[in-house]
């Protein structure tokens, strides 16, 4: 079968651009990394407590990682996905070994650099794709360099960023369909493709476009340019609705229970906004064009649908966004949460006031 990319040469590519972490001692290390274990388990107690929703599958515990390990992590997630997937598309479709070796290579360059330039930015992650129900990754090295450049309050930041990936490993093991339902669509995507030859292409310039976008940020290319058939964006939309539901429920659950366990919780919040406007045009621009500030619009539109939400019909009645793929909001519901709850509750009364 056709290799797609050359995952090794991505590993070691990610491994050989990513920046090094912060200074730290040894004991300095091992006490970051003791203590973020802590504060997981201190935070999936204050999650479900606050929303209600319990794991009901085994999960393993949180792996706190260090740079390479991110991006070692999710190069073999994606491989586990993407390699089915191209075997699928065009199994008869062999290309000749030098055109194979060359393509994957080159692609395999452009995901390491990819994957290198994220290692540098995520806090954490729940990874789907390596295994079911999938993992809690915390990535010590950046969490410690980001409570260092907003002068936070260690233990608080720590919690603070546990509060909301740990939301995020709730929604996959509180909701068991959650994983299925997101592959799926993953493969529906491709299904919605027009020919799985061109597929391959499109995916290879996608990769290329997002390590352009790296290297150079005045690159005017798209990594919308592999959205191509009508079919695909439906799915895209599906996507986006979902991905911009679970990130604002995350960001919604952080803030509401923040303020109860952080003591410096709105000191944080502050800083950490102003990080995320931030940065130098070439910053902004890379960011752009791997999507990154596609995910800070996610953020702030899911939490106000959460809000409304959850304003109208409470904790509960929210909930049950979760009960299969049908009650999850469209699209078009992310803006207009009355629509949204008029689908899946009926009419509802006027929400009560205190007195």
């Amino acid at each position: 079968m056709a290799q797609f990319v050359d995952w090794d040469l991505a590993t070691a590519t990610a491994g050989a651009l990513g920046k090094s972490g912060p200074r730290v001692t040894y004991d300095e290390a091992t006490e970051v990394v003791s203590e973020l274990r802590r504060l997981t388990d201190e935070a999936a107690g204050h999650v479900a407590d606050y929303t209600g929703l319990t794991s009901q599958v085994t999960h393993p515990p949180v792996r706190v990682v260090d740079r390479r390990d991110w991006a070692a992590t999710n190069i073999a997630g994606l491989r586990e996905v993407i390699t089915p997937l191209v075997g699928r598309l065009a199994p008869d479709k062999q290309p000749g070994p030098l055109t194979e070796a060359i393509g994957s290579r080159v692609t395999g360059v452009q995901a390491g650099t990819v994957l290198a330039y994220l290692s540098g930015r995520v806090l954490g992650q729940y990874e789907v794709f390596s295994a079911d129900p999938g993992q809690l990754l915390l990535v010590a090295p950046n969490i410690v360099e980001v409570e260092r450049k907003l002068g936070a309050d260690p233990r608080d930041f720590r919690l603070w960023v546990c509060l909301h990936e740990v939301t995020h490993r709730t929604q996959f093991t509180a909701v068991p369909w959650m994983r299925a339902y997101f592959l799926g669509e993953v493969q529906a995507f491709v299904d919605a493709a027009q020919g799985g030859e061109h597929l391959l292409e499109r995916l290879r310039r996608g990769v290329s476009t997002l390590a352009d976008a790296v290297r150079d940020p005045q690159s005017r290319s798209s990594v919308l340019d592999i959205v191509q058939t009508p079919g695909q964006r439906a799915v895209l939309d599906r996507l986006t609705a979902l991905m911009t539901l679970l990130e604002g429920h995350a960001e919604f659950v952080m803030d509401g229970v923040g303020p109860q366990v952080i003591p410096s919780v709105e000191r944080i919040r502050a800083g950490f906004n102003r990080r995320r406007e931030a940065g130098n045009p070439v910053e902004k621009t890379i960011r752009r064009l791997i999507g990154i500030d596609v995910k800070m619009r996610q953020y702030a539109e899911g939490r106000k649908f959460v809000h409304a939400v959850v304003d109208r019909v409470g904790m509960t009645g929210f909930n049950r966004v979760f009960e299969s793929p049908l009650t999850l909001p469209r699209l078009s519901e992310l803006s207009e949460p009355d629509a949204w709850v008029a689908r899946v509750h009926g009419p509802v009364g006027p929400v009560p006031t205190a007195g």
